[in-house]
C-alpha cells in the first residue's frame, strides 16, 4: 500500500508510516506548500492513499467529482502526532481491505467508507 501524507497531518506521521514500510509521500519533506489539487492528482498518478485533515479533498470529490485512490480524512479532536498514528494503526489493522479507492473518515470512535451504509467502530 502506498501513502501520500499530506502536509497538515506531519512528518511524524509519515516516518511511522515509513517505519512500518509502507511507501510514503511525505508533502511536509518533499514538496511542501504543494496545492491540493496537485496534491490529487500526484496522489492518483502514482496510486498513492492521500492522508490528510484537509476537508477540501472532500469537496473535490465528492462536489467537482475528481477521481482519486484512496483518501484517509482525519477528524480528530486529538491533533497530536501520538493519536493520529494511533488511528491510522487501528485503521489499517482493522479496515486496509477496505480503503483502497474510498473516502474514508476517521474520528477516535468511528470509521465511515464511502459506499457503506453504516459506521464502522474503532474501540
Amino acid at each position: 500500500m502506498k501513502f501520500l501524507v499530506d502536509e497538515c497531518t506531519g512528518p511524524k506521521v509519515a516516518k511511522w508510516l515509513e517505519s512500518m514500510n509502507y511507501d510514503v509521500f511525505s508533502v511536509f519533506d518533499k514538496a511542501r506548500g504543494l496545492d491540493d489539487r496537485t496534491i490529487l492528482q500526484k496522489a492518483y498518478d502514482e496510486s498513492r492513499i492521500i492522508i490528510t485533515n484537509d476537508k477540501d479533498f472532500g469537496e473535490m470529490v465528492f462536489r467537482r467529482k475528481i477521481a482519486h485512490k484512496g483518501i484517509i480524512l482525519l477528524r480528530l479532536e486529538d491533533e497530536r502526532s501520538s493519536n493520529k498514528i494511533k488511528m491510522i494503526n487501528e485503521l489499517l489493522n482493522k479496515y486496509s481491505s477496505y480503503i483502497v479507492n474510498k473516502f474514508v473518515v476517521v474520528t477516535e470512535n468511528t470509521v465511515r467508507i464511502s459506499g457503506e451504509s453504516k459506521k464502522r467502530n474503532m474501540t
